[in-house]
């Protein structure tokens, strides 16, 4: 049973506490707010934070107020209001406190008697332009020579049915869940399951700031829905031009289920680098090598001011990624005080605050069928004598390898030191006498977690690991819940406690990954968040799970020695480009839905 202060908030609600704000709480401070802001009813915007208090049952929330113009999370005015909204009739909701400019009162009256009397340090905000001005994603430079274009010269390698994706030996089903959002089922490489679900868990924020709202700001995007606020994509830039575009639906707010048109897409992407390659000029002469030729499916969630571009990648030697990269608006507070301690100056009035991004994905692997175990291998360095020259002293490093039993030693906190590989073991191996597996590899640039000792802490357990492999279990579907957010004192799930010390070895496994990374807000910041050195994720590698590198097989490989004709179109397919690939395809026009139905 859920108590019903859980709910996550609906759109109903915060218009609700819209009209509350502009009719009860803004009509207690007309003169302020007309003379400071040029309060007209339509140029603030408010932006809620989360959680809603400090214990279980509160529904209480700080409002900060932006200029309503283009990018307005980095225009704050100095004023956020705190509105208890607990009760479920509407006119007993009531302003708890208010903040400007640094200092607190009691609530909207008061503010307005302070600032009458001339008790008030007024810091005047100048008026954006609609466009928003430094924060308007508008070009400040003519359109050019257009930039390279990527397109399959034969057509498209891969085939879709439904929501069932083939790429040479890749097969897999997607989906899309309205709270986490992208997620692929019955992953399967040479026809063989690697995967029974790949899926993005949450998306954690945790800010800093010296304002209110800033500081009590923990987003739990999940609760909102990862999934739901899935946006249309653009062709040409959120993917290549020639992708293919898929509609997704969710179900909320709703008795209907609403279609994105164009909100998922797929695509073979040429990385512009080798996969492997070599060339001898020693012995033999020759040349081998294959270009990096990879799967994606991709997409974007624009949750509020970020937004989250969700890969899944699939590569010919049998690994593959999941990735995401942050962009959007960084959130800000109104400069003031010791602000500097909380993030950096981006503009005048604004404070680019301090926070961290945790992302939590659930892998459950089924690596040469269901049972595995978990193994890691690392390495430590060994001193010897030379067997030839017994008077000197060799360093050379060795294999280390470990059978990880239990939960507890499968759960590696955040910033621990953990095994450099380390492995889902199969029962069977492979043609060397070696246990098939795949290896988690994870990027992460985490920031450090919030303190256990945090009355909140356990709503957000899950991101205490950057590795945690547990016993699949029915009842532990998921690492988090869409409850969490709104009652993270007393959650729904706790995902500390799937870790419970259970034994591990030939059971069938989850593996629970966390990666993330600290952003602190500077002034290449503005208009807004790039996506470069902003992206973390986790690969999935087969160690030892072939007898060589399955790419080995790959149509795309190239050879040729010195003594062969390297023009040959027989012996080198680079050669016939210009009889393959000389004509561009049809582009279909351009297209985009994503400002209907809003």
């Amino acid at each position: 049973k859920v108590p019903y202060h859980r709910r996550p908030m609906l759109g109903s609600e915060y218009k609700q506490l819209g009209v509350f704000l502009e009719t009860v709480a803004f009509a207690a401070a007309p003169t302020f707010l007309q003379e400071v802001f040029e309060y007209d009813r339509t140029n603030l915007a408010f932006r809620t934070t989360v959680p809603h208090g400090f214990q279980s049952g509160d529904r209480v929330t700080w409002f900060v107020l932006f200029q309503n113009v283009s990018g307005f999370f980095v225009h704050p005015v100095g004023l956020e209001v705190l509105v208890d909204h607990s009760s479920l009739d509407i006119s007993q909701w009531a302003v708890s406190r208010v903040f400007y400019n640094g200092q607190y009162y009691r609530d909207m009256v008061q503010l307005e008697s302070a600032y009458v009397q001339g008790r008030i340090s007024v810091e005047k905000v100048r008026k954006a332009p609609w466009d928003g001005d430094f924060s308007s994603m508008k070009p400040r430079a003519p359109v050019a020579a257009l930039f390279p274009v990527q397109y399959e010269p034969q057509g498209p390698r891969y085939s879709i049915s439904n929501n069932h994706v083939l790429f040479q030996a890749w097969s897999f089903a997607f989906g899309m869940s309205a709270s986490t959002g992208l997620r692929l089922f019955d992953i399967r490489h040479k026809g063989e399951r690697v995967a029974y679900e790949i899926s993005v868990q949450e998306a954690l924020s945790v800010y800093g700031s010296n304002c209110p709202g800033g500081m009590s700001t923990r987003y739990m995007d999940g609760s909102f829905g990862l999934g739901r606020y899935t946006s249309p994509l653009v062709r040409g830039v959120d993917c290549p031009y020639l992708a293919t575009y898929v509609d997704t639906h969710s179900l909320s707010e709703s008795l209907r289920p609403r279609k994105r048109k164009a909100s998922l897409c797929i695509f073979e992407q040429n990385l512009g680098s080798p996969l492997r390659r070599h060339y001898s000029n020693l012995q033999s002469l020759y040349y081998g090598g294959l270009v990096n030729s990879a799967l994606v499916v991709r997409s974007i969630a624009t949750v509020g001011n970020y937004d989250y571009v969700w890969d899944f990648i699939f590569y010919q030697n049998g690994a593959m990624e999941g990735k995401v990269q942050a962009t959007g608006y960084p959130s800000s507070s109104f400069l003031h005080g010791d602000g500097l301690r909380y993030g950096n100056r981006l503009w005048e009035h604004t404070l680019g605050t301090i926070h961290t991004h945790f992302v939590n994905y659930k892998v459950d692997l089924d690596v040469g069928g269901v049972k595995n175990s978990l193994v890691a291998h690392d390495m430590a360095f060994e001193m010897t004598r030379a067997p030839w020259s017994p008077e000197q002293q060799i360093e050379r490093p060795r294999l280390t390898k470990k059978v990880l039993d239990t939960e507890d030693q499968a759960a590696f906190r955040l910033q621990s030191k953990m095994p450099r590989y380390i492995y889902f073991a199969a029962n069977s191996k492979n043609k060397w006498g070696h246990q098939r597996g795949y290896r988690i590899q994870i990027t992460s640039f985490a920031g450090d977690h919030i303190p256990e000792a945090s009355s909140m802490e356990k709503a957000i357990s899950w991101a205490r690991y950057q590795l945690a492999v547990t016993r699949r279990k029915e009842e532990e579907p998921t690492s988090t819940s869409i409850y969490n957010q709104n009652d993270p004192w007393s959650p729904t799930v706790t995902f500390a406690e799937f870790i419970n010390n259970e034994t591990i070895t030939n059971e069938d496994l989850v593996a629970w990954i966390t990666a993330g990374f600290l952003h602190i807000p500077h002034s290449e910041d503005i208009p807004n968040t790039v996506t470069v050195g902003n992206s973390v994720g986790f690969l999935l590698r087969p160690y030892n799970y072939y007898d060589l590198d399955p790419s080995i097989y790959s149509h795309d490989g190239v050879f040729f020695t010195s003594e062969q004709d390297f023009t040959a179109c027989e012996i080198n397919p680079l050669a016939c480009l210009s009889k393959t690939a000389s004509c561009l395809p049809n582009f279909p026009p351009f297209t985009y839905d994503g400002f209907r139905n809003m």
